[in-house]
């Protein structure tokens, strides 16, 4: 029987990225979650799942029993209060069940940073994590890598965030300093060739893609290949502080993290040690073609909600209700709910239901609906919006429509991009009520654009 490998951090982006590729090659894998029906995706593809926390010693112990190689990805960073105490105390825990079980390695990722410089607590914590794991007795490959490049990964998300929503960023000095990305192919890559090594190897391994980049060049090239233009202006002055209320108004998703990545990346992160090109027989590609991957798979994993309605009308006429929904028309079903919504959002900071149309039935890219923003706008075809209210997530509805003089069919898509556990619970939670607030919607319109037949599913 194939030995187990226990996954921790499956339910972030490396170690959800990871575990797909150990069931893909056919490994015996177990997880260990906090909340283990987020994973029964996986569990249905092979996996274990396991219930337990990080912090509780019995439940680790429990999960390694019969273990032959624990992958640690587990970091508290997003958490409240002091991350540090909690990655401290969650590895002495690991580091103790992992002896007591006899698990014959730890392959941890950590963060690169040079000893010989000032380092941040994020980047602290994590050259404190590898040490107080290897310190078990258990053999420990930990790879440190700097940004990495992936649909879903934290610092991509937050360079698409900023790069999609202002046409002018203002570049503190933290933004020049040099990074050595990496493409997440590449970092499982790594992760999964560890397996392959002697065992009783104890090594850290810095890692990275062939290129030095700053967070500004990835945010050039991002803005390149998405044919955006956008003004960056350097200032020498603004700090990870006020970096992080910069953050606030315009990615207030990742504000909570924000403050920590920028400290950590005031210095720079890049390979001093070259010698994982030497062990590992892989050539990690570079930080452009790293971004054309993620934008190729931007959209995998996403949760969807789509329905469609058929109307007796031509497109031109359906089309121009879909342009009129917000403002003084509203949302064509349970309007207040609308209004409850925006009122909940303005308490939480948000935007909340602005009612503020440029002009109600010719909208633009860029254009304000509400709570939402015209992401994308085909003439008489499609139209997105994407969501500006405080969420865990990024979200956009869209519709299509499709169909002739004799009549046309509405496609409504509701898409929600969820941050971690607490974006997938969110989804979750209101999915009742978005089937039936956006079927009363879909309903509407056609209502408004002609009369619809019986032929909706």
């Amino acid at each position: 029987m194939k030995p187990i490998i226990l996954v921790t951090g499956a339910t972030g982006y490396v170690g959800g990225q990871l575990l797909k590729a150990l069931l893909a090659t056919g490994h015996r894998v177990r997880c260990l979650a906090r909340r283990p029906e987020v994973l029964r995706d996986q569990a249905s593809a092979g996996a274990e799942v396991v219930a337990g926390d990080a912090l509780d010693a019995p439940s680790v112990r429990a999960a390694m029993e019969g273990v032959d190689t624990v992958y640690y990805l587990v970091h508290s960073m997003g958490s409240a209060g002091s991350f540090e105490e909690k990655d401290r105390t969650a590895a002495q825990i690991f580091g103790d069940a992992a002896r007591q079980a006899r698990v014959r390695q730890i392959i941890y990722l950590g963060g690169l940073g040079s000893a010989n410089q000032e380092l941040s607590a994020h980047l602290r914590s994590r050259h404190e994590v590898g040490e107080i794991l290897r310190s078990s007795g258990v053999p420990v490959i930990e790879f440190r890598a700097s940004i990495v490049i992936g649909s879903g990964s934290l610092s991509f998300e937050m360079i698409r965030a900023l790069v999609e929503r202002l046409p002018v960023m203002i570049a503190p000095r933290w933004v020049s300093v040099p990074a050595q990305p990496i493409a997440i192919v590449d970092m499982v890559s790594y992760l999964l060739a560890a397996l392959d090594l002697p065992l009783g190897l104890g090594r850290v391994f810095e890692i990275g893609g062939p290129d030095q980049v700053s967070y500004g060049g990835l945010m050039r090239e991002y803005a390149r290949q998405r044919g955006l233009k956008r003004l960056v202006i350097s200032v020498p002055v603004l700090t990870p502080r006020l970096s992080s209320l910069w953050l606030k108004l315009v990615t207030p998703l990742y504000v909570r993290v924000g403050r920590k990545l920028i400290d950590s990346i005031r210095h720079a992160t890049v390979v001093e040690d070259p010698s994982a090109l030497t062990t590992f027989d892989i050539r990690p590609v570079g930080f452009r073609e790293a971004i054309a991957a993620a934008l190729r798979t931007e959209g995998q994993g996403f949760l969807v909600d789509s329905r469609s309605i058929r109307v007796a009308a031509p497109p031109e006429k359906v089309f121009l209700a879909i342009l009129r929904i917000g403002g003084a028309t509203g949302w064509y079903y349970a309007n207040w709910l609308w209004v409850l919504r925006g009122a909940i959002d303005r308490m939480m900071g948000g935007v909340g239901l602005r009612r503020v149309l440029r002009h109600p039935e010719d909208l633009q890219v860029g254009d304000v609906v509400d709570c939402w923003r015209v992401d994308i706008l085909e003439p008489g075809r499609r139209l997105r919006l994407a969501a500006e209210m405080k969420l865990p997530g990024r979200a956009w509805l869209e519709f299509e429509v499709t169909g002739d003089s004799s009549g046309s069919t509405i496609r409504q898509t509701a898409t929600f991009d969820a941050l971690g556990l607490l974006g997938r619970a969110y989804w979750y939670f209101v999915y009742p009520l978005h089937q039936l607030v956006f079927r009363g919607m879909l309903r509407g319109i056609a209502a408004a654009g002609g009369r619809a037949d019986a032929g909706r599913h």
